[in-house]
């Protein structure tokens, strides 16, 4: 399992300005089946060394067997399209996939939901088949210079009824406790990182355009250069 992205580090070495972000991805499934669309979260334990005791998404690094995993179904043209940077390279199109599948791969890891159906692969291995299908590309967010470990993430997000998991399925991993449904009305009782409540408020204006979320929408891109930072629309 892998640290999830963002938060400067109070004692960064100055190898740790120099990092360059690794690719990871976060998922935002949403429950919209009562009154209030709640997003799943849950908590870091207190003995990482990265960001520990906040509430968080499901999310981490990209693996790089992540982009040769079996799928479903693939992402929406949209979404592959905004991904990929409209590149057509076979590079661009599976590390696309990859960042997708990492997101699926790491909320089956810390919560036990499995968005797809988990098969027998080879040598009678068990493996996760993801189904990319449902999910759109919501924000994109480097961790700022100054950490200990730095990340180019990319948020995705699904509906449970569209992903076709259970809410009631969750159950806590060594990665993530606590796991809760938020009211997305009523952020103020966790402790979140600024960057988790941020992408938050951006996906509630969203939905208040459009509770649908139409897939291949603009996106809002966060980074930090020489100190300061910066929101983008991409």
């Amino acid at each position: 399992m892998t640290p999830h992205p963002f938060e400067v580090q109070d004692k960064a070495s100055q190898a740790a300005v120099r990092l360059r972000p690794r690719d990871a991805a976060s998922l935002l499934l949403i429950d919209r089946s009562g009154s209030s669309p709640r997003v799943l979260v849950g908590k870091r334990g207190s003995g990482h060394a990265f960001m520990p005791n906040l509430y968080v998404f499901p999310g981490g690094r990209r693996d790089r067997s992540d982009s040769r995993q079996a799928i479903l179904r693939d992402l929406h043209p949209h979404v592959l399209a905004k991904l990929s940077g409209d590149l057509e390279s076979g590079t661009a199109l599976s590390r696309s996939r990859g960042l997708a599948f990492a997101a699926v791969r790491e909320l089956e890891e810390e919560t036990g939901l499995v968005i797809g159906r988990r098969e027998i692969g080879r040598n009678r291995t068990p493996r996760l088949c993801a189904d990319l299908g449902s999910l759109r590309y919501v924000a994109r967010a480097i961790t700022p210079p100054g950490n200990v470990r730095r990340f180019d993430t990319r948020f995705f997000l699904t509906f449970t009824d569209e992903a076709e998991v259970d809410p009631g399925a969750i159950s806590d991993s060594s990665e993530l406790h606590d796991l809760r449904w938020l009211d997305m009305h009523d952020l103020s009782g966790l402790n979140m990182p600024d960057i988790t409540k941020t992408i938050l408020e951006d996906v509630k204006a969203q939905m208040t355009v459009d509770p649908s979320l139409p897939f291949g929408g603009s996106l809002p891109f966060y980074f930090s250069r020489r100190g300061q930072f910066f929101r983008e629309v991409i």
